[in-house]
């Protein structure tokens, strides 16, 4: 099941493993700091754009910020010949 507060954490985690502040991300994201704080804070949610632009943006696997996994990294897929 989601948990926005494991949400939040991982994605603050995140931001600070990368030296990142609030406005970069947020610049990133294309949102302002204080919705940047509430994601962080649990408080509210993103969409599936936003969301798809934090896995990228970090090269974090998406089922990790769901909180359905510990592994960070993305699966690597197979090259198809």
């Amino acid at each position: 099941m989601f948990d926005q507060i494991l949400f939040g954490r991982r994605l603050r985690e995140l931001r600070e493993s990368f030296g990142e502040k609030q406005p970069a991300l947020a610049e990133v994201l294309g949102v302002t700091v204080p919705q940047v704080s509430d994601l962080e804070n649990g408080k509210k949610g993103t969409t599936l754009p936003k969301f798809s632009l934090i896995c990228e943006h970090y090269n974090v696997s998406a089922d990790y910020l769901l909180g359905l996994t510990d592994e960070s990294q993305p699966y690597k897929r197979k090259k198809t010949e």
